[in-house]
């Protein structure tokens, strides 16, 4: 006889028989490899639709089981393909819904999940992925997860920087002793269900925080995965039962309890300093955050003072500065002189806030100053200041007109103004100036023109003989400008007063068609002059090679005779980062070998932590995020995956497929306000479900006659003045003074030429035929 993991005896024929099966046929053979645990009551109605989410992505290798409290829950769980339902009646707890969830539960690893919680799409897969590739002694696998209220979606956690430092390694405690810092939510913890069995009186009747925190405390090694697995809904605290002083004075027992017990276990120093330290600096948040009346903060600091003393690790050295002082008065016990230094350090904190704003405002004027008498100069007819995308380089229709300029004008001087972050990616040779800078503000007093796809901030002055060229950077499906009145959360306190004010700098603004130039005239109303000549950025769509794009393919990894589609989504005003709303793993699969996705998020979420760090190992997911310029990664496509980013209207240049994923379209739509129902007004399929999506993509629905209709319709409207001339006639009209009258005319749409497609592109020459 021979065992499997958890052991289990199988027979030798057995055995034989499954060492040669795939290891997806290993996985599937034994079970599950991960069972999302989700328990809980149905709390403001969430349970159905987050169900409804996870069944769509259940598996072979995933499966989920609902511990269901109460009549609500249950309703909510039952009748869904999939899914295991575990009845508890009404005023079950979390621990012992926990408990029988996992009792149930047939996976080899266990990821609980409270009812009022969420797991993104694709998650379950990501994770079940993970363990499958741990080694055995793995106990735990910490997660990443978000947090969302009322108010805002997706806020990131603060742990990625302790998983990413963990990497793709597995070790014990003792060596990675900060995981003890991740947030303490058993939900960001995946555990082993032998390992859950085994100290289940431990964790299986405790609170959750005491789980989170015991969990790694037992483990024999932890993996981590920098992905987001969690969506933690917090519920507004008005909303719930109010702390008693007792629940406040737990929060000692509980890390009490976890320092004997990392005692008991016979830990070595560094795990125990470091959960000695999440205890001390959880206790003095409390005190000085927290709402409490006078006599139970006392009572609680008297607490924690003794446990501060208490569980002391030998020879531990208190931090320096301000945070070292904190906790030494902590162990002297003294509330009052704690007190006395709180109010003394917020009074040094206003001290210096007022002594930096004095400083910002002598600098404000000496920079105004010093700006003023730049002003007085005359403008200089050979200076031209370009900016994209909030500085962030140089792209877009900005780079495109530049260019162009370079080759019509070069007699004009370009200067670009990018962010210090951004400097050092700029092409080598490229003026530029940093904001704020001296030669920043002397530049922007000079030049006679200002090219920007966004506006420029405020305290710029438009001069009476300096030219203010808006090129925009897309066609408008959300509403802008004045449009977001009525939008307030999508508009986020924007000042309208202000806005017009900088509009009214603007002398020419570009559009690419008439929709757009009748919504600009609408959200931004001004004196500006529309120039109707299509963006400049598209150009490359008429004017790329077949050699141009066997290039961007080749340094993009894409194999010859590959199909790549591009999904590139917009971003969310309802959402703080971006998690993909799409289960990328499983959708590769389902489009074969054959087919490569290049993702690429949102520039808005740029500073977050990418969710696709564990999926580019597949080789055909490929993260595009980061890639520049964007019009390379439209020419590489086969086809387009978007929701409502103005690529698509881009993208419809080169009269390639377009798919729409709109599985939000009705929270979109109301959140940010449209101008149109794309639904009904599409460039091609509309898929609302993953599966509808797949389908399109597997069939010919994609490319089909139907699609092609679609497209040529939306071509003719939102690509109306696009032909690759559109720099030729903004340099000539703007830069050169040309007339409208002698501009090269737009040519028809039915009478461009895009550029080839990959497969053209891509296609042996009649020569390289022959030899073959």
């Amino acid at each position: 006889m021979n065992t499997q993991e958890g052991g289990t005896a199988v027979p030798a024929e057995q055995n034989e028989a499954l060492s040669e099966a795939s290891s997806e046929e290993l996985r599937d053979a034994v079970g599950p490899a991960l069972s999302v645990v989700v328990h809980g009551r149905d709390v403001q109605g969430r349970l159905g639709a987050h169900l409804d989410a996870l069944a769509a992505q259940a598996s072979p290798g995933v499966e989920v089981v609902v511990a269901a409290v109460g009549a609500a829950a249950r309703a909510a769980a039952e009748d869904r393909p999939g899914v295991t339902v575990v009845p508890l009646p009404e005023g079950t707890g979390d621990a012992a819904a926990r408990a029988a969830g996992a009792e149930r539960a047939g996976g080899r690893w266990l990821h609980f999940v409270h009812s009022k919680d969420t797991v993104p799409t694709g998650a379950p897969r990501t994770v079940a992925d993970r363990v499958a590739d741990l080694q055995d002694g793995v106990d735990v696998l910490l997660v990443d997860h978000v947090r969302s209220t009322w108010r805002h979606q997706g806020m990131p956690s603060p742990d990625g920087t302790f998983l990413a430092k963990q990497g793709r390694k597995d070790l014990p405690l003792t060596d990675c002793p900060d995981l003890l810092r991740v947030t303490p939510l058993l939900g960001n913890r995946v555990l082993r269900a032998d390992f859950w069995r085994a100290h289940a009186g431990r964790l299986a009747a405790a609170d959750e925080t005491y789980a989170a925190y015991a969990a790694p405390l037992l483990a024999g090694r932890i993996a981590a995965l920098d992905q987001v697995a969690l969506n933690v809904n917090e519920l507004r605290v008005e909303s719930l039962p109010p702390a008693t002083p007792e629940d406040r004075f737990a929060v000692i027992e509980r890390y009490e309890s976890l320092l004997a017990l990392a005692a008991d276990l016979g830990l070595p120093a560094a795990p125990r300093t470091a959960l000695y330290d999440v205890m001390v600096g959880d206790c003095l948040r409390i005190v000085a955050r927290e709402k409490l009346p006078d006599p139970v903060r006392r009572e609680f600091f008297h607490r924690a003072a003794k446990a501060a003393v208490a569980w002391r690790p030998e020879g531990y050295q208190r931090p320096g500065g301000l945070e070292g002082v904190r906790r030494r008065i902590l162990e002297e016990d003294a509330y009052t002189k704690y007190r006395t230094f709180q109010t003394a350090n917020q009074q040094r904190r206003k001290l210096r806030s007022a002594v930096v704003s004095r400083k910002h405002k002598v600098g404000v004027k000496v920079r105004d100053l010093r700006y003023r008498r730049e002003l007085e100069r005359p403008v200089d007819p050979h200076l031209a200041v370009f900016t994209a995308y909030w500085d962030r380089g140089v792209a877009c229709n900005p780079a495109a007109i530049a260019a162009k300029l370079a080759e019509l004008a070069p007699h004009i001087h370009p200067v670009w103004v990018v962010s210090a972050a951004n400097a050092p990616l700029l092409p080598p040779g490229t003026d530029h100036v940093v904001p704020g800078t001296r030669r920043y503000w002397e530049v922007m007093a000079r030049a006679t023109y200002l090219v920007n796809n966004v506006n420029f901030p405020n305290a710029v002055v438009k001069r009476p003989d300096a030219i203010h060229l808006q090129t925009h950077h897309g066609t408008p499906l959300k509403r802008m400008g004045l449009d977001q009145l009525d939008y307030p959360a999508a508009a986020k306190g924007l000042n309208f007063h202000s806005l017009l004010a900088r509009v009214d700098k603007w002398t020419y603004s570009v559009s690419a068609n008439s929709h757009s130039t009748r919504m600009w005239e609408r959200a931004y109303p001004a004196r500006y002059e529309s120039l109707d000549y299509g963006y400049p950025r598209n150009d490359v769509f008429y004017s790329a090679t077949a050699a141009d794009i066997r290039a961007i393919r080749e340094r993009l990894g894409i194999a010859p005779g590959k199909r790549a589609i591009l999904y590139a989504p917009t971003h969310r005003d309802y959402e703080a980062a971006w998690t993909p709303r799409l289960d990328l793993a499983t959708l590769a699969d389902r489009l074969g070998e054959d087919t490569v996705l290049l993702v690429r998020g949102h520039y808005f979420y740029g500073g977050t932590a990418s969710p696709l760090a564990g999926l580019r190992r597949s080789g055909r997911i490929i993260d595009v995020s980061s890639y520049d310029p964007v019009e390379d990664l439209s020419l590489a496509a086969d086809a387009l995956i978007t929701d409502y980013s103005s690529i698509m209207f881009d993208y419809a240049n080169l009269d390639r497929p377009i798919v729409i994923y709109a599985d939000d379209w009705e929270t979109y739509a109301t959140t940010r306000g449209v101008y149109f129902d794309l639904l009904t007004e599409a460039p091609g399929p509309v898929a609302r479900t993953q599966e509808e999506l797949t389908e399109a993509l597997t069939s010919e629905a994609w490319r089909d006659g139907s699609s092609a209709k679609a497209r040529k319709a939306f071509r003719e409207r939102f690509c109306e003045y696009d032909d690759g001339r559109a720099a030729e006639r903004v340099v000539r009209r703007v830069f050169l003074g040309e007339s409208e009258e002698s501009l090269p005319p737009v040519t028809p749409v039915d009478e461009r030429t895009p550029a080839p497609t990959p497969e053209e592109a891509t296609a042996p020459t009649p020569e390289e035929a022959t030899t073959r």
